[in-house]
């Protein structure tokens, strides 16, 4: 997830420019966004928590397209404090470094047809929790280069140029060296990983402090997404760039996306959210997205300038719609945000309350509300532990 690369991480630099990530306190999980809303946000929108499930403090990315790897393992906290463990911050980078790996070789084994760059997906992250465990954030920085937040530009130019000559094959054989030297240059920047390391006293490896301390189990996650083009309640292939390892997600329809969501946070499980934030009305600092009932290049100068002054009417988001927006490209796989909770407006409209990585730059300090249409309109994918999913799509789905 990280399309629109330039305008999205121009607009987070902006946004996020002399903030750092906030720090990890384990005893301040934050459940309630009532008290951090600005004056103007508090006078336009009256939101009141319906839903909030337990999550970490927010985190800020910096110049990288690592939201994947953010939400998912703001996600697996969550997760930990539902299972009744002491939350701890989760290594974002960790997960990154591996999954830029994998994707290194996939990118060699498929002749250079596959996507570089930062981006990813939620089963990214679990799948490198399986191969190669997690670590704690204080054990793995990945800022191995002097800064204090995450540039990965100039790493990222390397890793391209380095897999673009292995492909070019100039010796006519691949050696097995080329992958050692690619390793090379992603650690030299993030630095290597720990075999071993002592968290709170104890010894860990990466593989014993995932299972012994953090404690989930990667099987036990499903991503749900919706797709005209192929049968309901089975898999496919999710069709982004950023799929690079062709993972499958069950295919749903689009009202039971909103369904399962709706049905995890009342019963205590947050859930991943992957999907578009490059329309108009999403707004980042206004921390509200929904869906207008006129299209941006439809409206007027008045009705784009008060888009954001208090609820407006929405249209009403259909299977087709949602369908042709992901074929015409307007919905693309932008951003990885984790869903905390429900909200209602003045109006009694509920919206997701949605945790991002961005900092606390905006008017909800990090967090933001995202009406149920626009959550059907513009998501590529979600997961979700499987016993959060409803009786009737579980069944569907035969899990």
């Amino acid at each position: 997830m990280q399309k629109h690369t330039l305008k999205l991480w121009a607009l987070a630099w902006i946004f996020t420019a002399g903030f750092s990530a906030t720090n990890y306190a384990q005893d301040n999980l934050v459940n309630s966004l009532k008290l951090n809303a600005s004056e103007k946000s508090k006078e336009l929108y009256q939101f009141t928590d319906v839903v909030d499930v337990e999550n970490t403090s927010i985190k800020n990315q910096g110049s990288s397209g690592t939201c994947w790897s953010y939400s998912a393992n703001s996600f697996i906290e969550s997760e930990m404090a539902r299972m009744g463990k002491q939350p701890v911050e989760i290594s974002q980078i960790f997960s990154a470094r591996n999954a830029y790996i994998e994707k290194g070789k996939m990118y060699v084994r498929m002749h250079g047809a596959v996507t570089l760059g930062d981006g990813g997906a939620f089963h990214d992250v679990m799948n490198m929790f399986k191969k190669y465990g997690a670590v704690p954030q204080s054990v793995y920085t990945g800022l191995n280069y002097g800064t204090n937040k995450n540039h990965f530009a100039e790493m990222g130019a390397m890793m391209e140029g380095v897999l673009k000559a292995v492909v070019a094959n100039p010796n006519g054989k691949l050696t097995p060296n080329w992958e050692k030297a690619y390793t090379a240059v992603i650690d030299s920047y993030l630095g290597e990983a720990p075999e071993k390391f002592t968290w709170e006293g104890k010894e860990y490896t990466p593989h014993t402090f995932a299972k012994d301390v953090i404690g989930i189990n990667p099987e036990d996650y499903v991503e749900l997404g919706s797709d005209l083009n192929y049968p309901w309640y089975e898999k496919f292939v999710l069709l982004v760039p950023d799929n690079w390892a062709f993972d499958q997600v069950y295919n749903v329809k689009v009202d039971e996306l909103t369904e399962t969501i709706d049905h995890a946070l009342k019963n205590g499980y947050s859930v991943a959210w992957g999907g578009d934030v490059s329309e108009k009305y999403f707004s980042w600092k206004n921390g509200v997205a929904y869906v207008p009932e006129k299209d941006w290049e439809d409206m007027n100068e008045q009705e784009r300038k008060e888009i954001f002054e208090g609820p407006k009417p929405e249209r009403k988001v259909t299977q087709e719609m949602r369908q042709a927006a992901f074929d015409n490209y307007t919905t693309t796989d932008d951003h990885g945000m984790h869903i905390v909770g429900i909200s209602k407006d003045q109006n009694g409209r509920e919206y997701y309350i949605i945790k991002n990585s961005w900092g606390i730059s905006n008017d909800y300090k990090g967090y933001m509300y995202m009406s149920k249409e626009f959550v059907k309109y513009k998501t590529t994918d979600i997961m979700v532990h499987k016993d959060g999913l409803p009786k009737n799509i579980s069944q569907k789905l035969k899990i």
